[in-house]
């Protein structure tokens, strides 16, 4: 079974800032995205009900 690996929180931060950022070429945003497409998904929150 293969180790699965995922993107740490603080690479995903710098990867949104390459993504987001004009000056940033086209490798380092393809390199960005694919970081960010191993990140782990958001866990939702589940609402508390009254």
């Amino acid at each position: 079974m293969p180790k699965q690996r995922k993107t740490s929180k603080k690479v995903g931060k710098v990867a949104s800032k390459v993504l987001k950022s004009k000056k940033a070429g086209k490798k380092a945003k393809t390199v960005a995205a694919s970081a960010l497409s191993q990140r782990a998904p958001k866990k939702k929150l589940k609402k508390k009900r009254k």
